[in-house]
């Protein structure tokens, strides 16, 4: 008799190859490789010199001034190697921390004057706030803009804008705030270039010289109170609290 068509996929090999098939290993997904440390370093160098054109001679001065330092003390201790060996690191570690407090300032001056620049702001703060990613207040016309951070200094109010556009927004949010926290203080940072105006650079450094009057537990329930507000504000086109993100050195 005649074999059928099919009678040659069932030998014991097809068998075997169809189980291999169903319950062989499944090849690995293909992943992207994260930059090495290195190469971004590279990365933030680059983008910090073509901001900062003086910062390659910043870090060679402190890598150099730190290792003459240590060198000298080694000579001074009869031991100039030890001196040389200790020096060399901590200059490398000297250079990095220009790198780094340098691309922080580059990285603010590409995004000054951009909408959601202060929401970028607050992104670097420390430990210790609670911020609002996106604006509370926002006129679609002018595309002003405030945030709100909590902290152990109390509610923070930060502002983007000319001081005569923003300060009714200001006022509307404060004023809601009076009502559910009459005994928390809120303070109002403008940002920006003019009078009474604080750099995008400098809001962090503002608000954590701010005396704390909060404990931790009472600055959760600050927050927890707020959000009970509900009724967030929707974004209007053409402000992305998303797009402004200063790159910190790392």
């Amino acid at each position: 008799m005649a074999k059928s068509p099919d009678s040659s996929n069932n030998t014991p090999a097809a068998a075997d190859g169809s189980k291999r098939g169903l319950f062989g290993r499944k090849p690995k997904a293909v992943t992207e490789k994260k930059p090495s440390r290195l190469k971004q370093i590279r990365e933030v160098f680059n983008m910090t010199r073509r901001h900062d054109p003086m910062v390659p001679w910043l870090m060679l001065l402190a890598f150099l001034g730190v290792v003459a330092v240590s060198l000298i003390v080694g000579l001074l201790l009869n031991n100039w190697i030890t001196g040389l060996i200790i020096g060399i690191p901590l200059g490398f570690l000297a250079a990095t921390f220009i790198l780094s407090r340098r691309a922080e300032r580059a990285a603010f001056a590409q995004i000054e004057n951009q909408p959601g620049a202060s929401g970028a702001a607050l992104s670097t703060l420390k430990r210790g706030w609670i911020t609002e990613e996106q604006p509370v207040a926002v006129n679609p016309r002018t595309q002003d803009a405030v945030f709100r951070a909590v902290g152990r200094p109390g509610v923070v109010l930060v502002a983007e804008g000319p001081t005569h556009r923003v300060r009714p927004l200001i006022e509307g949010e404060r004023k809601k705030l009076a009502r559910i926290l009459p005994n928390v203080t809120i303070h109002v940072i403008e940002t920006g270039r003019g009078d009474g105006q604080v750099p995008i650079s400098q809001v962090a450094k503002k608000m954590n010289k701010l005396n704390n009057e909060l404990t931790k537990t009472e600055v959760s329930a600050v927050s927890k109170r707020i959000s009970s507000l509900g009724g967030r504000l929707p974004i209007p086109k053409g402000v992305d609290p998303y797009k402004a993100r200063p790159q910190r050195g790392r």
